[in-house]
């Protein structure tokens, strides 16, 4: 049975309301779901917690949920990029938990693996362990931290089939199979979508984790920062 779905709007406006948690792949402008943020955007609903490594850049990505007055806490590793962000968080409009890059994947896995918590040295004896539960594993200190399980979760694939399933291309694929696995409901944005099914080694995400599959409407790829080398004369 077919998972594609006419139109974004539809899909997400069927599964959003306020005060969800919501996982999105990307990293940077990298492999984020442009189509479907902009689509969550336009729904209106508020007091999101957005999971992701960070929240794109002023009026990109993530940056179009701020600039709305639609998120009210944010899980991520990265937020230097975001202005609107800084200042929101800065006069208390935004609650923030940063938690550490590798953490956040393992948090991620986690949750879509069924794995309640897990213990890591990462962040022990620092401000991220505040108030987390502590064990010492041969003689190595830990920290608890659980598993994240989103309300929804929001992924951008480079081809998929009508099952569902995703493959990614090169460094856009960062986040998103973690992010993928981790939603109770799942909707993937592809660039390419076959009349067949992908190789089985072709896979990156398996489409029993996508619930709904929508064709991307934005194909432009930002850049984040654009660096070039000079041009050296011939």
């Amino acid at each position: 049975m077919s998972k594609l779905v006419d139109s974004a709007a539809r899909a997400v406006a069927a599964v959003a309301r306020d005060g969800m948690t919501v996982a999105v792949g990307g990293f940077g402008l990298s492999g984020i779901p442009t189509t479907l943020i902009t689509a969550l955007r336009d729904t209106g609903v508020k007091n999101l917690t957005i999971v992701s490594n960070n929240m794109g850049v002023d009026g990109k990505g993530l940056g179009l949920l701020l600039e709305n007055q639609q998120v009210s806490k944010v899980l991520a590793s990265y937020v230097g990029e975001n202005k609107l962000f800084a200042q929101q968080y800065l006069e208390g409009e935004l609650d923030v938990e940063f938690v550490p890059q590798g953490t956040l994947a393992e948090r991620l896995r986690a949750g879509g693996a069924g794995i309640p918590a897990f213990y890591t040295p990462t962040g022990a004896g620092t401000p991220i362990a505040d108030g987390k539960p502590e064990m010492t594993f041969n003689g190595l200190r830990t920290i608890l931290e659980r598993g994240i399980v989103a309300d929804l979760a929001l992924v951008r694939a480079h081809r998929a089939d009508l099952e569902g399933n995703l493959r990614y291309r090169l460094t856009a694929r960062n986040f998103n199979p973690l992010v993928a696995t981790a939603g109770r409901i799942t909707i993937a944005e592809a660039e390419v979508i076959e009349d067949g099914f992908i190789a089985p080694d072709d896979i990156h995400t398996p489409g029993i984790f996508v619930n709904q599959l929508v064709r991307c409407e934005t194909p432009e790829k930002d850049i984040e920062q654009r660096t070039v080398r000079p041009r050296v004369d011939a």
